[in-house]
């Protein structure tokens, strides 16, 4: 326990180095990443530790605070959020020096590592809290921190768009979570989660919610997504990689902690997760087929993964609620394992999507191709993060879909009272995994296929070798996570325990050791046909040929199929939950010199519930101007004021 508060303490320090280093951009960076790295590392040693040997170790600080302690905590449950946590953090800060490199003397590297390094402590602090004073502390630090780093590139419109619209959305869920815990701290007289009940009557249902809604604008649940999509691609790519890793888990750790001082759940509970879960899924991949740019795909897929983890936990929680074990242990596990498993490929593919953008200056899909030839390593780890991503075996996305499925096969019989939600759960996620193989493709194949589609990415060149470790170091965990899988339930059961007993369930383990057996033998056989070829091969000239050029003499780059062209179909078919509008000219003469063509898919949430809710917030605050007049000593009654109605009030 002791080294992970000393873990925050180096990230704090490596904060300030680096912003104390600034005007000296290679030893400010120097600083904040070697903080990073150096945080990570201590942290890992413990939080391996409680993994192994499940137990609780506690910290308290002696002081006193009106409304609470300020206790520290670790747990199986905060180790496992922990765990990602760290390697994620240090994977990005090695990326980070390279990525950064350019911008020396141009940007304040200094304030970007300081705010990176003081991010991934605020998250240390959310997972250690066991007091509702210093969790909060650590949420507004982490919304604070990671605002800073949305808006880097501030002088463009759509980043200042982006960090607005993630600034609102941190107020909002913040107050949900201030709701939620007066709910609790009502019902037991204390802020310690130690200390925390069951609230009586309906007011457990509203604490659920008010947690569903506070930790779920963090998570992204569809429809409280509206920030996401926005903020991540406006985000440095190290950056968004640990936004979209692991940051965007602490609203699904939050979840669980309350769910587990909630105790025994109602059922509704558990289906409302399920249905919210669903829906983030299937509408998360969809409007991830349907984008243009690369890290906003990457941004929407996100946002179908938080969707694939919700699904899990509302199954175990209808568990909990019917008293079916296993459903909930496979569905808690499940949930917990994919939350382990993203944050490797997440982070793997935006650290790809980062190398493009760095050397073709651009993720506009449309306008890529052909940097395979320019970029080969960057494209091996895009396509094998791509497919743990689509949840193929042996990689690691699989195995955490997999205890889902099975929990959800378990339990599918018409006898079963979760017959219904098990079923939805594997529709959609059956739905989900075919969607993203050509989510995937698309984004694959438009990038790295195929032949440049300008000029100017003749230039380009692969990434430098910080990134290039950074991405190999994810890369390999996607495919020991993957490979190891059976030996991870007994490290998991500990973060189950909480919330439900007898995980793992033994038919788990038993079929997860046989399919990593079998993926062991299917890579030993490729690799043994690959030396085969190669033997035979050897000596034998190599014959070269142009490709097919579908009857065209001098077929043109633009020729090819495009990203949108690719999946037009799909989108096509999907019209009515897209919205996809189309821009083009009205073209008069017979010969046009130039034309064009957009298409964007604008979600049903925001045309119909953001916009117009907006309009009227808009509409409402301009009624109010004449309280904003420009005088300081009016701006000060209102706080008196304030002040003392809540002084008459408690009277």
């Amino acid at each position: 326990m002791l080294l992970a508060v000393v873990s925050v303490c180096v990230l704090i320090s490596g904060a300030a180095l680096a912003l104390g280093l600034g005007r000296d951009p290679r030893r400010s960076s120097a600083a904040g990443a070697g903080g990073a790295v150096l945080a990570s590392l201590i942290g890992l040693i413990p939080t391996v530790k409680i993994l192994l040997v499940p137990a609780k170790e506690t910290l308290s600080f002696p002081c006193s605070l009106p409304i609470g302690s300020f206790t520290l905590a670790l747990d199986p449950l905060a180790a496992v959020f922990l765990l990602p946590v760290f390697v994620l953090t240090a994977a990005a800060a090695v990326y980070g020096l390279d990525y950064l490199k350019p911008l020396a003397g141009k940007k304040p590297l200094g304030l970007v590592w300081a705010m990176f390094n003081l991010l991934s402590a605020s998250m240390v602090i959310v997972l250690l809290s066991a007091d509702a004073v210093p969790f909060l502390i650590g949420w507004e630090a982490m919304a604070a921190s990671s605002f800073a780093l949305v808006v880097f590139e501030h002088g463009k419109p759509q980043v200042r768009k982006a960090g607005l619209i993630y600034l609102a959305a941190g107020g909002f869920g913040a107050l949900f979570l201030l709701f939620m815990f007066a709910l609790l701290g009502a019902s037991s007289g204390s802020m310690a989660f130690s200390a925390l009940t069951r609230p009586a009557g309906a007011l457990a249902s509203a604490a659920f919610l008010c947690a569903a809604a506070g930790f779920g604008l963090k998570a992204g649940f569809i429809p409280l997504h509206i920030w996401l999509p926005e903020a991540h691609p406006a985000a440095p790519s190290h950056v968004s990689a640990v936004m979209s890793g692991v940051m965007i888990k602490m609203g699904i750790y939050g979840l669980l902690r309350v769910l587990a001082i909630l105790g025994a759940p109602l059922a509704w509970w558990g289906g409302l997760l399920v249905g919210v879960g669903a829906v983030s899924s299937v509408t998360g991949v969809l409007f991830a087929l349907a984008q243009h740019d690369l890290k906003r795909l990457l941004a929407w897929s996100s946002i179908e993964n938080i969707g694939i983890i919700t699904m899990g936990i509302g199954l175990g929680v209808l568990g909990q609620a019917w008293h079916i074990p296993s459903l909930a242990a496979l569905g808690y596990g499940g949930a917990l394992l994919h939350v382990v498993n993203h944050a490797f490929f997440k982070g793997l593919l935006f650290m790809s999507a980062g190398s493009v953008l760095h050397a073709a200056g651009t993720a506009e899909l449309e306008a890529l191709g052909g940097l395979l030839k320019k970029m080969p390593y960057t494209a091996f780890f895009f396509f094998f993060g791509s497919a743990a991503a689509c949840a193929l075996p042996p990689l690691n996305g699989f195995t955490g879909e997999f205890l889902i499925y099975l929990g959800a096969f378990k339990n599918i019989g018409a006898s079963s009272p979760a017959a219904f939600p098990a079923l939805l759960v594997i529709t959609s996620l059956a739905a989900t995994g075919a969607l993203a193989a050509a989510a995937f493709a698309k984004a694959g194949g438009s990038v790295f296929l195929g032949e440049p589609r300008a000029n100017r990415f003749e230039q380009s060149h692969d990434a430098g070798p910080m990134m290039k470790a950074a991405m190999g170091a994810l890369a390999a965990g996607c495919a020991v996570l993957g490979l190891c899988s059976p030996f991870l339930l007994k490290p998991l059961a500990g973060a189950v325990t909480p919330l439900t007993a007898a995980f793992p369930p033994a038919e788990a383990g038993a079929s997860m050791f046989y399919i990593s057996a079998g993926a062991l033998t299917l890579i030993a056989l490729l690799i043994f046909a690959w030396a085969l070829r190669r033997a035979l091969s050897r000596g034998l000239p190599p014959v070269r040929g142009v490709t097919w050029d579908c009857g065209y003499a001098d077929p043109a780059a633009r020729m090819q199929y495009g990203a949108s062209a690719f999946t037009q179909p799909l989108t096509d078919f999907f019209q009515p939950l897209l919205h996809k509008t189309r821009s083009y000219p009205v073209i008069a003469e017979y010969f046009p010199g130039t034309a064009s063509f957009s298409t964007e898919a604008r979600a049903v949430f925001y045309t119909h519930l953001y916009s117009p809710a907006g309009a009227q917030l808009r509409r409402l605050a301009f009624r109010y101007t004449w309280l904003q007049h420009g005088r300081l000593q009016f701006y000060i009654l209102y706080i008196v004021i304030a002040l003392i109605a809540l002084l008459v009030w408690k009277l």
